[in-house]
C-alpha cells in the first residue's frame, strides 16, 4: 500500500528536500504541498493523505490550529500530523501534541529515521521514543500541572489497562509491555487499544499527555 503524504512548509526550500527524501521510498507519494495552515487543511480534504509533515510556525494559521482543526475534520478520517520543527525544546510543540500531533521531527531528522517515522504513523503508532517526544511532554506538562477531571477520566480503566498506560508512558513497545507484564504482545496490544477507546483519545501520544495531566505519572518517573 502507498503512503500519501501532504507536506506543509511556508518555505519552498524545505518542501522541495523532504519531497526529494521521500521519492527515494516506493512505497510513499508526496500528493501535495502547502505553504501554511489553511492551504494545508484544504488540501488535507481535497488529497486525503495517510500523514501530514506540517511545519509549526507559518503565517497566518500556524501549524497548531491546523493540525486541530485536521483531526477533527469529518473529511480527514484517519489523517494523521508529524509535526515538523527547528528544536526539540520548542515550546509549541507540547501544544501540537496537545493538538492532536501523533508525534514530532526536527528538520535536521536522517533521510531513512524521515521515512521510518511516516510509515510508523501510517501504520496507526505514534512517534512516541523514550528519548526526545517522552521529554518534551514531561517538561511541558510539568509546567501546566493537573488539568481539572483529567484523573477522574482514569477510572474507567481496569488495573490492567492502568498498568499498560504507565509502561506506554515510559516508551515500551508492545513487544516490551508484553514482557514487563508477561502477557502476549497482542493481549498488550488489546489493553492499549481499549485504553484509547474508553479514554476517548487518539493515540499513545494522547495517552501519555493524559497521564500526566491526571497526575498517574509524575514528571521523572
Amino acid at each position: 500500500m502507498t503512503i500519501k503524504v501532504l507536506l506543509a512548509d511556508d518555505q519552498a526550500l524545505v518542501r522541495a528536500g523532504f519531497r526529494s527524501l521521500l521519492a527515494r521510498s516506493r512505497d510513499i507519494t508526496v500528493v501535495g504541498e502547502a505553504q501554511d495552515g489553511d492551504e494545508a487543511v484544504r488540501l488535507a480534504a481535497s488529497t486525503h493523505p495517510d500523514v501530514i509533515l506540517m511545519d509549526i510556525r507559518m503565517p497566518g494559521t500556524d501549524g497548531i490550529i491546523a493540525t486541530r482543526r485536521i483531526v477533527t475534520d469529518p473529511a480527514t478520517p484517519g489523517c494523521r500530523v508529524i509535526i515538523l520543527t527547528t528544536f526539540d525544546t520548542d515550546e509549541h510543540v507540547f501544544a501540537a501534541l496537545r493538538a492532536g500531533a501523533s508525534g514530532f521531527l526536527t528538520k535536521e531528522v536522517e533521510p531513512a529515521d524521515l521515512r521510518r517515522a511516516v510509515a510508523a504513523v501510517a501504520g496507526g503508532d505514534a512517534l512516541l521514543s523514550p528519548g526526545v517526544t517522552r521529554r518534551v511532554i514531561e517538561q511541558f506538562a510539568h509546567r501546566q500541572g493537573l488539568a481539572p477531571g483529567a484523573g477522574q477520566r482514569l477510572a474507567v480503566l481496569t488495573s490492567r489497562e492502568l498498568e499498560t498506560v504507565k509502561l506506554v508512558v515510559l516508551g515500551l513497545s508492545n513487544d516490551e509491555i508484553a514482557e514487563r507484564l508477561v502477557i502476549s504482545p497482542l493481549t498488550a496490544k488489546t489493553h492499549i487499544t481499549r485504553a484509547i477507546a474508553k479514554l476517548d483519545v487518539r493515540d499513545r501520544v494522547q495517552l501519555v499527555i493524559l497521564a500526566y495531566e491526571s497526575g498517574l505519572i509524575r514528571p521523572g518517573v
